[in-house]
């Protein structure tokens, strides 16, 4: 007999070679349906496996049938130089679109930073949260918004995008207002784009279909990630309560917007993240 996670495991495998998702979507299917035409993983959900041996694991998400995969700088990359990890995306096929970087890197070394995602061919650098002691205040938002403002136009100049990445905090209210709200609407959307994380926005008590029918032209990036019924964390996709195929089909242009996933509480992570690719390489919408 075999435990859970081995079913699990052959499951996902079965799923990639015969093409049949291991969850079935549960979304209506439009007459006119589309499916996600780039996959990738943000590599924070294989970050245990990363820290162990990096060239292995991006060999792994290659194999799985990933293309895209999201850095982590705030992670140092988990040891690994530029030069090795520009190897490893060419060893393994992979392209890095964006990477996840902390929110000091537009303050300090700026110039540099945008030097090392043209040699690793990003289009977005991504700040996922703010410092919590200068985040307190709608006027601490304000001030960093201004200062995204400023970052992104000479990143713009160097053909990089500056963006900002949601936690489930940023929509819930600070000093009577919004803050992720303030945010949007204080940056310039000819300098700053967003990543909007649906889990996380979910997770915050927020809806992400109607952010992105509230700001349409804002968002550029995703994270695919579900959540269970009481929002209280993430989960497998297909397996929680938000409307995967609903959402995606309404992103215009999704084709040329980045899609990551991002599953942070898996116990058999790489399993998991084969699971997801499945589900989302199957979804129609």
């Amino acid at each position: 007999m075999i435990d859970r996670r081995e079913f699990l495991r052959r499951t996902a495998t079965l799923a990639l070679t015969a093409g049949v998702s291991a969850r079935s979507p549960v979304d209506p299917i439009p007459a006119t349906a589309r499916r996600l035409k780039r996959i990738g993983l943000q590599l924070y959900s294989v970050r245990a496996e990363m820290q162990r041996d990096p060239e292995r694991t991006m060999a792994a998400v290659a194999g799985i049938g990933y293309r895209d995969v999201e850095l982590l700088w705030s992670f140092g990359n988990f040891g690994r130089t530029v030069a090795q990890v520009r190897a490893a995306l060419d060893n393994t096929g992979l392209s890095a679109p964006s990477a996840h970087m902390s929110a000091a890197t537009i303050l300090v070394g700026w110039e540099r930073s945008l030097d090392i995602a043209r040699t690793l061919g990003h289009s977005y650098l991504i700040v996922p949260s703010l410092p919590g002691e200068t985040a307190g205040t709608l006027d601490d938002w304000r001030e960093w918004a201004d200062r995204f403002n400023a970052a992104g136009a000479r990143a713009r100049e160097a053909g990089i995008w500056l963006a900002f990445h949601n936690e489930p905090e940023h929509v819930r209210q600070v000093d009577g207002g919004t803050p992720l709200d303030v945010f949007i609407e204080r940056t310039a959307p000819d300098v700053v784009r967003l990543q909007l994380d649906i889990g996380n926005m979910a997770m915050g008590g927020g809806d992400p279909i109607r952010y992105l029918e509230r700001y349409p032209d804002r968002f550029w990036s995703f994270h695919i990630k579900d959540v269970v019924a009481d929002g209280s964390r993430d989960t497998g996709l297909g397996m929680g309560r938000l409307p995967i195929a609903r959402f995606l089909a309404g992103v215009s242009d999704l084709d040329a917007k980045p899609c990551f996933v991002e599953q942070e509480g898996a116990t058999d992570p790489l399993a998991s993240a084969a699971e997801d690719f499945a589900y989302l390489r199957n979804l129609e919408f």
